[in-house]
């Protein structure tokens, strides 16, 4: 890319969105351009086509997605699988018929199987099945991925996906149900610290293995690929270390001053027992991450506290 180059961010207000504007930014491109749900809506098939055609962006950033933690996807599987599904189609068809010379799509972590082999390298793709509790969700992704595939080969594109473990940072969504699990610890024991409560219960039993990635490290590696990286296979993203939630949640509540009882409600559900991914891929190209876990929290939780209405989220 050009620091002139016609740079398309679709889901610009989402945390892996802004993310990505102020690294494009940060890196001195001046020529970003951006709709707004209402302004655009990506599931609307005619609507995107007349964007793309007018506008002929040169490269996309697409990190536009309906996402949420266990509760939201399990309680909206159709929802999930069809928003996801038509967004992502409608925007890389689009890209591809205006002659956009490069696109790259940001999936998740959850496109690889439940039991996959630890850590997990990208070659386990459909290699097994996948954690019930998001299924819809990796569906869609992997039917992303595997779009930009099958363009690359009929067509000779050159768009790249790109695999995220999990995520959390500025602009992150605190929603007490809908959130997913760092965030959803630092709203939890805020409020508790706040309320002066003596106890805080959190789910399953603790025992699953977890890797974070702060976001403004994804969006460094997602302009580096966006320059430096063009193949069919996709590329995980992740520091290559993980935390199980039980010490994750001890992590989150010294950063928010929280010194109450930690306790368990194995009602609710663990999720997938492991998940880290084998970073070994981005390494090799050039990239690895700057941002410590306990740094992060720490910069999410001033987050959390200077923007009131995310927390309402």
């Amino acid at each position: 890319m050009n620091k002139d180059s016609k740079i398309y961010v679709a889901g610009h207000r989402g945390m892996v969105g802004s993310a990505i504007i102020r690294e494009l930014e940060r890196q001195g491109y001046n020529n970003i351009i951006t709709r707004t749900h209402k302004e655009l809506d990506l599931c609307n098939q005619q609507a995107v086509n007349d964007f793309f055609e007018a506008e002929k962006p040169e490269y996309v950033f697409l990190a536009a997605a309906k996402v949420g933690g266990i509760v939201a996807n399990q309680s909206a599987l159709a929802d999930f699988m069809y928003d996801n599904m038509i967004l992502e189609m409608n925007v890389i068809h689009a890209a591809w018929k205006n002659g956009c010379k490069k696109l790259e799509f940001l999936g998740s972590s959850c496109i690889y199987p439940r039991m996959a082999p630890q850590p997990i390298k990208e070659s386990y793709l459909l290699s097994g099945e996948l954690e019930k509790t998001n299924e819809a969700y990796a569906l869609a992704k992997i039917s992303g991925l595997k779009y930009c595939e099958y363009l690359n080969i009929q067509y000779k594109t050159d768009f790249i996906s790109l695999m995220p473990t999990n995520l959390y940072g500025p602009n992150d969504n605190y929603h007490p149900e809908h959130s997913h699990v760092l965030p959803a610890l630092i709203r939890r024991f805020h409020e508790a610290k706040e309320n002066g409560l003596s106890e805080v219960t959190c789910w399953g039993d603790g025992s699953p293995l977890r890797e974070f990635l702060y976001v403004d490290d994804l969006a460094n590696l997602c302009v580096f690929l966006m320059n430096n990286y063009s193949g069919n296979e996709t590329v995980n993203a992740g520091t290559g270390k993980e935390i199980s939630i039980k010490d994750l949640t001890e992590l989150v509540a010294k950063v928010v001053g929280y010194e109450g009882e930690i306790k368990w409600d194995t009602t609710r559900p663990n999720g997938t027992p492991r998940k880290l991914l084998d970073v070994s891929k981005a390494e090799s190209l050039g990239w690895k991450y700057k941002v410590e876990l306990e740094d992060g929290i720490r910069l999410s939780y001033e987050d959390f506290l200077t923007n009131p209405m995310r927390a309402e989220r």
